[in-house]
């Protein structure tokens, strides 16, 4: 049975991520993907676009995965695991990360996933010293946090930062919420 039929009948003819009929296509769960109904997943044409950065993330959107992120499937468990990630700015892809469970070998090729799209190089502070996972930084600009009515200072320690897929952009707490900040304003502690 091709990899297309197999995935037609696995969805029952509907996104595997958001459950849409319309203009649905095959995916290859990237890094490495065999082209089989195992390491692929059926998709609708709104959800491809934002996967594949031909169109800007739709929030409300990706609310599907709070259900996807169950799928029995393992290639459909890697997407939402990956869009949830790449959503962790957001109080609700943030908790569904917390609750998602994945086995060992999915976790892996979920996370090779997101290493891969990280490799368009390194993220760097003000000063061009690279910053990794886990690593502590100083702001060197007061910065308007938008949504959330207050200024961040110039001087506020930020602890245990998060790389996202953006080398320009971190994620970490400031007054106790979780915010992207831009690199270029930033020096490693």
């Amino acid at each position: 049975m091709p990899a297309e039929q197999a995935l037609k009948t696995r969805s029952n003819n509907s996104c595997e991520l958001c459950t849409s009929t319309d203009t649905l296509a095959v995916y290859p769960v990237p890094p490495t993907s065999d082209l089989s109904a195992q390491q692929s997943i059926y998709v609708c044409h709104n959800c491809l676009s934002q996967i594949e950065g031909q169109s800007e993330l739709d929030l409300n959107h990706w609310r599907c995965l709070n259900d996807s992120m169950w799928n029995q499937e393992p290639a459909v468990q890697v997407m939402s695991y990956r869009m949830l990630h790449k959503l962790s700015t957001e109080s609700w892809a943030q908790d569904s990360l917390e609750m998602i469970y994945l086995e060992d070998e999915v976790k892996t090729w979920a996370e090779q996933g997101i290493a891969a799209a990280r490799s368009n190089g390194p993220t760097r502070d003000s000063n061009g010293a690279e910053l990794q996972d886990g690593d502590n930084v100083t702001l060197i600009k007061d910065l308007k946090v938008k949504g959330a009515n207050f200024t961040a200072k110039q001087g506020t320690m930020v602890r245990g930062i998060t790389l996202t897929e953006n080398p320009e952009h971190i994620e970490g707490k400031v007054n106790g919420t979780r915010i992207v900040l831009v690199s270029a304003y930033l020096k490693k502690a």
